[in-house]
C-alpha cells in the first residue's frame, strides 16, 4: 500500500475506545475491509484480526495494545487507532487520544454504561475530543438501541443526541433511519439499501429528531430561533448546525449498527468525514517555546515542526520503536531533530506509516499524519519533537494512570538472572504504566495496573527478552522494637588449638522513639578496652538489622554499653561483636518486645453508588475512614489502613466499583500489629529459621 501525504482538510485522525468487548476492533476491521484497507476480514476471535497482531492478543482474543492503521474514503484519509478496552491497558487508551483529534466511542447495545465508556468519556472531554458515538452489536439477544441511547444521554447528558433511529431490535435488526436527511437503510443480501421510513416508527423518528434538532441547534443562534418559534428546521440547516456543533464538541451524535453484519459501518464512515474534524478545523496548538513561554502554531506543513511522541515499543529485532503524530511541520526522514523535552538533538532515521502490524517506509510525515520512526536514542514517550533547539516547542506532558497492584518478582532461573534487570528496562519503555521499584524488605516489586496487567507483562519478558520472571504477594515491611528497659549479658568463648575467642559484654537497652537505632557506652575502669568498642556496635546494629522477634529490622532503640572483660589474649573485635549480638538477642526478648506494621493513608475515589460497599470492604481490611470530600463528581473517602490489607486492593476496588474506583497509598506510620497476626508472623519466621537450619 503506497500512502501520499494529503492536505490538512482531507485528513482526518480518530481513536476507538470503549469497555472491554464493545467490539472496537471488529468494527476497525470492518471499516478497513469495507474500503479496502485490507483484503481479508479478520476476526477477533480466530486470532486473524490485522490489529490484533501481538501472540498475547491472539491468545486471550482481546486488544492488549493500541494499533494504528488507515484508509481512504471520499478522497478522505481516515487514521484509526484502535486502543484495549480492559482497565489494566488505560495507558494505551491515554496514548490513543493523544495521537488523534476525535473519538469513536462504542457501547454494546445490549449492556449498560460500563466504566471503560466512562474512562473513554471523560478522556474526550479532557482532551478537548470531539466525539461519535455507536451503539454496536444491535443485532445480538437482548440488544435494544433505544435503551441504551437514553442510558447514555441519563449518563453523560442531553448533548448526546440520536442521529439514527434503529430498525428492529435483536435478531429483528435490520437497519437504521438517518434522522438528519429522514432516510431508513436496511440490509438485505450483504448490501444496505434504502427504503421508505417503517410507518410504526414514524412518532420515534419524529421524537429523535426533536431532540437532535434541540441539541445542534445551539450551534446557530437562527436555528435555535426558528426551532423555539416552533418553525419547521430543514435537512440543510440541520446538517450545518450538525457540523458545526459535533466539531466544537457541543454535541456527540450517536449512530446504531452491527459491525460484524456491517449494518450503519457506512453511515459511520460518511459521519467521520462529515461531522468530525480536520486538523485544519481544531486552529492553533498551544505549545511552550524555549523560554517556557506560551506560544500558538498554526497547524500547517510549512510551519514549525512540532511532533508528539505518543508511544514508544520495544522490539527485540527492530529495537526501539517510536510512534509519533505531526502537528505542524514536515519530519523528514534520514535527518536531524530536536528532542526539546530533554534538550538534546535526535537523528531520524528511516520513518514508516503504519498499518496494523504491516509498515511502511516513507520519506517524510506531514502536519496531522501518524506514523512511526526506529532507534531513537533519547526520546521517550510523551516528548516533542523540533527541528532546531532555535524553533523548539514544546507540548505538556502526558498523564497516566498511577499503577497501584504491587508483585514481588524474581527470576525464574539463573540464566534469567542476567537478562531481566536489562529487559525489565527495556519493558518500561514501553509501559508507561508499570514501574519496577526496590522494597524495604529488599525485593524487587513490579507495580502494575492490574492481574492482566502482571501476567501479560510476564509473558512478554519472556517472549520479547528471554527473561522469565515469577511473581508472588510482597512481604509486608514489617519494624520491630521494644516497649521496655532492662540490662543484659553476652558472653562468647571459644578455645580451640591455638588463639581462643573471649567477649564478655553488658549493655542496657531502652526505647528511643523515632531515633531509629542509637549506640553509646558508658564504660569505667576499661573492663572493656576501647578498640574493642567499634565491635560491640557494630554486632548490635548487625543483629538490629536481622532482627530478632520475627526477622524485621529492629529500631527505635538505644543500647549502652556499660561493662564487661577482657581476655589479653584471646579478645579481638570479632569476639566482641559476636558477645554483643547475644547480649541485644536475649536482652530484647525481656523489653517488652513489639511488632510494627506500615499504615497507609489511602484516598479512594468511587462513584456515590459503592459508598457502603467500600466502607464495608475498609473494615474489613482493619482501616479507619479519617474524611469525605467530593471532586469531580466523585467520592473521595480518605482512610488509614495497614499496608498489609493493600497489595491485592487494586484487583478488589476495581471488582467491587465495576471497574470505576481507583486509589492512591502513602505511608504514614508504623503502628503495632495486633497480637494474633503478629504472632502468625513470629511463628512463620521461627520455621523459616528450623528449615534453613535442618538444610
Amino acid at each position: 500500500m503506497t500512502t501520499k501525504s494529503v492536505d490538512l482538510p482531507h485528513l482526518r485522525s480518530v481513536v476507538i475506545a470503549a469497555h472491554a468487548g464493545a467490539g472496537k476492533t471488529t468494527l476497525a476491521e470492518r471499516l478497513l475491509f469495507d474500503t479496502t484497507a485490507i483484503t481479508r476480514l479478520g476476526r477477533v476471535d480466530d486470532g486473524t484480526a490485522s490489529l490484533d497482531y501481538e501472540p498475547e492478543e491472539q491468545k486471550r482474543k482481546q486488544s492488549l495494545t493500541l494499533a494504528v492503521a488507515s484508509l481512504e474514503h471520499e478522497g478522505t484519509r481516515v487514521q484509526i487507532v484502535d486502543t484495549p478496552g480492559y482497565a489494566d491497558f488505560a495507558a494505551e487508551v491515554v496514548e490513543g487520544f493523544a495521537a488523534t483529534d476525535a473519538a469513536i466511542l462504542l457501547m454494546d447495545a445490549s449492556g449498560h454504561v460500563e466504566a471503560g465508556l466512562e474512562s473513554a468519556v471523560a478522556l474526550a472531554r479532557a482532551n478537548g475530543r470531539p466525539a461519535l458515538f455507536f451503539i454496536n452489536k444491535c443485532d445480538r439477544e437482548n440488544a435494544n438501541p433505544g435503551n441504551a441511547l437514553d442510558a447514555l444521554r441519563t449518563a453523560f447528558g442531553q448533548k448526546i443526541a440520536p442521529l439514527h433511529v434503529a430498525i428492529g431490535t435483536a435478531e429483528a435488526f435490520t437497519g437504521y433511519v438517518d434522522l438528519v436527511h429522514r432516510k431508513a437503510y436496511q440490509e438485505a443480501g450483504g448490501k444496505e439499501t434504502e427504503v421508505a421510513v417503517p410507518a410504526n416508527l414514524a412518532a420515534e423518528v419524529a421524537s429523535r429528531r426533536d431532540q437532535l434538532i434541540e441539541a445542534a441547534s445551539e450551534a446557530d443562534d437562527d436555528v435555535m430561533t426558528k426551532y423555539l418559534e416552533g418553525e419547521e428546521i430543514t435537512d440543510a440547516e440541520l446538517e450545518g448546525c450538525l457540523k458545526k456543533a459535533v466539531r466544537s464538541g457541543m454535541v456527540a451524535p450517536v449512530l446504531v449498527g452491527s459491525a460484524s453484519k456491517d449494518v450503519g459501518v457506512r453511515a459511520l464512515l460518511e459521519a467521520i468525514v462529515h461531522y468530525l474534524p480536520s486538523p485544519a478545523d481544531l486552529g492553533e496548538i498551544i505549545a511552550t517555546d524555549a523560554q517556557g513561554k506560551e506560544t500558538k502554531i498554526v497547524p500547517a506543513a510549512a510551519g514549525p515542526l512540532v511532533a508528539r511522541v505518543f508511544k514508544t515499543t520495544a522490539d527485540p529485532f527492530v529495537g526501539r520503536l517510536t510512534y509519533l503524530r505531526v502537528l505542524s511541520g514536515t519530519l523528514h526522514g534520514q535527518g536531524q531533530s530536536w528532542n526539546s523535552t530533554r534538550g538534546e538533538p535526535e537523528r531520524i532515521g528511516q520513518l514508516l506509516l503504519l498499518h496494523g502490524k504491516d509498515q511502511e517506509t516513507v520519506g517524510q510525515l506531514q502536519a496531522g499524519e501518524i506514523g512511526a520512526v526506529a532507534k531513537l536514542t533519547v526520546t521517550a514517550t510523551g516528548d516533542t519533537l523540533a527541528s532546531s533547539r532555535e524553533q523548539a516547542r514544546t507540548l505538556p506532558p502526558l498523564e497516566f494512570p498511577v499503577p497501584t497492584l504491587q508483585s514481588a518478582i524474581e527470576p525464574q532461573t539463573k540464566a534469567d538472572l542476567d537478562k531481566m534487570g536489562s529487559a525489565l528496562q527495556r519493558m518500561l519503555e514501553e509501559e508507561p504504566s508499570a514501574r519496577v521499584e526496590r522494597s524495604d524488605t529488599g525485593e524487587q516489586i513490579l507495580l502494575t495496573m492490574g492481574d492482566a496487567h502482571v501476567a501479560v507483562l510476564g509473558e512478554r519478558l519472556k517472549r520479547k527478552f528471554g527473561a522469565a520472571i515469577v511473581t508472588r504477594m510482597p512481604k509486608v515491611p514489617y519494624r520491630e522494637t521494644i516497649r521496655g528497659k532492662t540490662q543484659s549479658h553476652g558472653r562468647y568463648k571459644k578455645q580451640t588449638g591455638g588463639h581462643g575467642m573471649f567477649g564478655d559484654v553488658w549493655i542496657e537497652i531502652e526505647p528511643n522513639p523515632g531515633g531509629g537505632v542509637e549506640f553509646a557506652e558508658h564504660v569505667v575502669g576499661g573492663t572493656v578496652p576501647k578498640n574493642f568498642f567499634p565491635g560491640v556496635e557494630k554486632g548490635i546494629r548487625e543483629t538490629a538489622a536481622e532482627g530478632v522477634l520475627a526477622g524485621y529490622p529492629l529500631s527505635d532503640f538505644k543500647a549502652t554499653l556499660y561493662d564487661g572483660s577482657f581476655h589479653a589474649v584471646d579478645s579481638n573485635e570479632l569476639s566482641f561483636k559476636i558477645a554483643a549480638s547475644m547480649a541485644l538477642k536475649s536482652g530484647v526478648l525481656e523489653c517488652k518486645p513489639a511488632l510494627m506494621e506500615p499504615i497507609m493513608t489511602v484516598a479512594i475515589r468511587i462513584p456515590e453508588a459503592f459508598m457502603g460497599d467500600v466502607n464495608r470492604d475498609l473494615n474489613g481490611r482493619r482501616g479507619r475512614v479519617l474524611g469525605m470530600d467530593t471532586k469531580d463528581g466523585m467520592q473521595i473517602i480518605t482512610a488509614s489502613v495497614p499496608q498489609a490489607e493493600l497489595f491485592t486492593y487494586a484487583t478488589e476496588l476495581r471488582s467491587i466499583t465495576g471497574g470505576r474506583g481507583t486509589f492512591s497509598a502513602t505511608l504514614d506510620r508504623y503502628e503495632d500489629v495486633p497480637a494474633h497476626i503478629a504472632e502468625k508472623v513470629i511463628e512463620a519466621h521461627r520455621k523459616e529459621v528450623e528449615a534453613a537450619h535442618k538444610e
